[in-house]
């Protein structure tokens, strides 16, 4: 999975729209190998995103868990606290 595709499921709050589509632009930039289309290919990368967006819009509404959700704050200063111990010099 790309590293910039953050987990989106089972969080309090829900992920936002914003997130679904921030998570959908990298999904599509990456099987397509470029951040930027060319302007001929711009609505084709646009359907895609619109779609991959939908599609784990969908995804996250249908999914269950019996997990109790995860804190926000808490799994960002785990994931800083991992990055800190990982590059640490």
């Amino acid at each position: 999975m790309c590293r910039n595709i953050r987990q989106l499921h089972n969080f309090e709050p829900p992920a936002t729209s914003e997130e679904v589509q921030a998570a959908a632009l990298q999904y599509v930039r990456k099987v397509a190998g470029s951040t930027r289309p060319s302007v001929r290919n711009q609505e084709a990368f646009d359907r895609a995103v619109a779609a991959v967006a939908h599609a784990t819009q969908h995804l996250l509404e249908d999914l269950v868990t019996t997990a109790p959700p995860k804190d926000r704050e808490v799994e960002a200063a785990r994931a800083k606290e991992r990055s800190a111990r990982r590059f640490a010099s």
